[in-house]
């Protein structure tokens, strides 16, 4: 962790001849905050706790950014942080009267134009893909999810996000195009800085790291466009990207027609995006899905991360009309939405709570409230797992309240369901029966005939049986438990090998819960053989929480047993 000196400044290491100001800026929030010094002070350190810092500021520290000191390193974001939360407003070190600086939650900002949306989202894509192992050890935060979800609930869709064709500037070339929403030249959005500081704060450079080419990303989506290349369920093949022209063409258009197929291959900003693009995106998506659901996150999370930055990027940076930009956004936000859910399943949570933010924001310039409920409810799943139940709860709200009855049942169940899962966490019985109650009415609703969104088709019967069963093993009902988590597992198809992993723990422990330590064993040993396989941190850590709660029975031949066969498999 690291230290500050208590009330050490920029100003304490070199003293200025000059006379300073006061900072009256800082005064004057001080008093609209209704902070004491001291009370400022300690809140700095709190939220410098967060971030791995031991500030130790105290109230002569805040006395002297009174006086006009400056505070040094990133303190001057941490305490714009401080007053965001308290105010309910985005402030910068600026408007504190401090010295600029990056912001401490780089990638959380709900941007306010489709340009700068996209600007954040691919500094991340762009850092991520660098191999950067600081980006996946940023803390999680739960005060990072109040600003986003209160934005995108109270935001509409953005009027315009198309993007024209690059203009010719007055010496005859072509000039800077548009960015997203007509916000005129793309400026410093080509090198991926946001005017919100996430360039800075994410390294915006290309190929840091591994060295990775334009094309390392590409390897499993190649497979996929293939004959016969298929993720783990078979038969799933990306869709050819348009073409200019047709066949090989006569000698008098060759050269024209190859220097387009090649502009095609070796994607950049400002190409035209085709209907047969936003058609790959998907099924790109499709094959990480799938990969993600049979192996776990980090399985091929790197690749995906990398496609994004190689191809959506460009593609999000080209020329397109209204219709097709909402559905290349739409395409954007449920791959970064992925690549969010495949860091939190590797541990990576203040990476995959970026993702998450980010992906919502693409949902609003796509226009599609749905998959906006969907993103607050994997944001919800993963305060449920960090043990944030109030946070968990308060999303999936969010999410009901943003979409109301405008959505299919499906959908509804599967956001009464996260209600239940955050109810849970917290013991609430009353309320989660009556969240998983809603959760039932509404899947039983719906109806074959109805058009469900791609995305919520995996809630049915399996999955709602695994909710029960979750949350009646977390309020202790050990009996109802065992007894919806076996349905699950006799419904849960096999390409759900994740899922059916979570939900053999939960067996085993519902059956712990009710004194059958053999067979909880059992069933916790083949769990614990299949999280070996994936390279997932959750399967192993419901394995692990599996192995505290037999403590109790440490001393019974059949955890002894179990033990043995774990440790063999290690």
């Amino acid at each position: 962790m690291t230290m500050e000196r208590p009330g050490e400044t920029v100003a304490d290491a070199a003293p200025s001849s000059q006379q300073r100001i006061p900072n009256r800026q800082l005064a004057a929030l001080i008093a609209e905050a209704g902070f004491s010094n001291a009370g400022l002070a300690r809140r700095v350190d709190q939220l410098g706790l967060e971030h791995g810092l031991d500030l130790r500021y105290d109230k002569t520290s805040v006395t002297r950014w009174l006086r006009g000191q400056q505070p040094r390193g990133t303190t001057p974001a941490l305490i714009a942080e401080v007053f965001t939360r308290r105010l309910g407003r985005r402030l910068t070190a600026q408007d504190l009267g401090l010295d600029a600086c990056a912001p401490v939650y780089a990638g959380l900002e709900f941007a306010a134009s489709p340009a700068e949306a996209v600007d954040i989202v691919s500094g991340l894509w762009r850092k991520d893909s660098g191999s950067h192992a600081e980006l996946r050890k940023i803390a999680f935060t739960p005060a990072g999810l109040v600003v986003p979800s209160r934005d995108w609930l109270i935001g509409r869709a953005d009027e315009r996000v198309a993007r024209g064709p690059e203009p010719e500037s007055p010496g005859g070339g072509p000039g800077g195009p548009p960015g997203p929403g007509g916000g005129g030249p793309a400026g410093p959005a080509a090198a991926g800085v946001g005017a919100s500081g996430v360039g800075t704060a994410l390294g915006a450079s290309r190929g840091q790291g591994s060295g990775h080419g334009a094309g390392s990303g590409h390897g499993l989506a190649a497979a996929a466009a293939r004959p016969g290349g298929a993720g783990p369920g078979g038969g799933l093949r990306v869709p050819a990207q348009t073409r200019v022209g047709g066949g090989i063409g006569v000698a008098s258009r060759a050269p024209s027609l190859a220097a387009a197929r090649l502009e095609r291959v070796e994607r950049g900003p400002g190409q035209r995006v085709s209907g047969g693009d936003v058609a790959a995106l998907r099924s790109v998506c499709e094959l990480f899905r799938a990969l993600d659901h049979a192996y776990g996150g980090g399985h091929a999370r790197q690749a995906l991360v990398r496609y994004l930055e190689h191809e959506a990027e460009p593609m999000l940076r080209g020329v397109y009309g209204e219709q097709l930009g909402r559905r290349l956004f739409a395409a954007a936000a449920d791959l970064t939405r992925l690549a969010g859910w495949t860091s939190y399943d590797i541990a990576a949570h203040g990476l995959a709570q970026r993702y998450f933010v980010q992906a919502l924001r693409l949902t609003q310039a796509a226009g599609d409230r749905a998959f906006g409920s969907y993103v607050l409810v994997t944001m919800s799943r993963q305060a449920v797992y960090l043990g944030h139940g109030r946070e968990a709860v308060q999303l999936a709200r969010v999410a009901q309240q943003g979409v109301g009855t405008s959505v299919p049942p499906v959908v509804q169940a599967l956001l009464h369901a996260a209600e239940a899962r955050g109810h849970g966490v917290l013991g609430e019985v009353r309320a989660c029966t009556a969240s998983l109650a809603r959760a039932e009415r509404a899947l039983e609703a719906a109806r074959p005939s109805e058009d469900v969104p791609g995305w919520a088709r995996f809630f049915d019967e399996a999955q709602l049986a695994d909710e029960f069963g979750h949350c009646h093993r977390d309020l202790q009902q050990y009996r109802a438990a065992a007894q919806h988590a076996e349905r699950s597992l006799q419904l849960r198809g096999a390409g759900f090998a994740r899922s059916r992993l979570f939900c053999r723990v939960v067996l085993a422990s519902a059956r712990l819960g009710l004194g059958e330590i053999e067979q909880a064993c059992g069933l916790a040993a083949e769990a614990a053989h299949q999280a070996a396989e994936m390279r997932s941190v959750r399967a192993h850590e419901y394995v692990r929480d599996f192995e505290r709660r037999l403590e109790p029975y440490r001393d019974a031949a059949a955890v002894r047993q179990y033990r043995e066969k774990v440790s063999a498999m290690v």
